[in-house]
């Protein structure tokens, strides 16, 4: 069963949608301007996409495959990953102002919280901290989206998987500063934002994004 719309967005979803009648600037309208950096006609065209594909309000994660496998047909994997970390609430399921935010974030926030957003895509399950094998699911996500896998069990296979735990080794031993085993958000902010080159990297990694 579809998760319930979120409020205020759904409730008020005709402050979305003006009528040719100049009506006062709705409460739930300025809250999503406060709250993303986005103007308010850019939220109303976008709401429009949204309810127009998503009718229910809210975008489950088999849709999200879908329309991502439309832009990137072999990234339903990393589908997965990114979906988890739109989806805030941990509901199962993404909403309005879930999705704005997040684009917002992306698209016109700092380094600083574009770094925080992929520290969430990278802490699989949201525990806090990052570990080798959480940073290697992803990376081998990403390979898969750019078409980068050998078919399994091939010689090429085995060569990508090698490269594949090489980049990562690689990178966790940059980020994980005290070597205890998992690379936390203070880790993770202090080496990107001081190193150029785990940044390049990191961004190799968020192609799909």
């Amino acid at each position: 069963m579809a998760t319930p719309p979120e409020s205020p967005v759904e409730e008020h979803a005709y402050e979305l949608e003006p009528s040719r009648t100049p009506k006062p600037i709705p409460v739930a309208l300025e809250e999503l301007c406060r709250q993303t950096k986005f103007s308010k006609q850019e939220i109303r065209v976008m709401y429009r996409g949204f309810k127009t594909e998503c009718p229910e309000g809210v975008v489950q994660e088999e849709s999200f495959k879908d329309i991502y496998a439309k832009f990137f047909p072999h990234g339903t994997l990393y589908a997965h990953y990114v979906f988890k970390a739109f989806d805030v609430n941990c509901s199962g399921a993404i909403s309005f102002r879930e999705l704005l935010v997040t684009l917002s974030t992306l698209l016109r926030g700092s380094v600083y919280e574009r770094l925080r957003w992929a520290f969430r895509l990278y802490d699989v399950d949201g525990d806090g901290a990052i570990t080798r094998q959480e940073l290697a699911e992803v990376v081998v996500a990403v390979h898969e989206l750019l078409g980068r896998r050998a078919p399994p069990g091939s010689p090429a296979a085995r060569l990508d998987d090698a490269k594949a735990n090489e980049q990562v080794d690689r990178v966790f031993r940059k980020l994980d500063l005290n070597q205890d085993g998992v690379i936390t958000i203070e880790e993770f902010l202090e080496s990107c934002l001081k190193d150029d080159v785990i940044t390049r990297s990191l961004q190799m990694f968020d192609t799909g994004l």
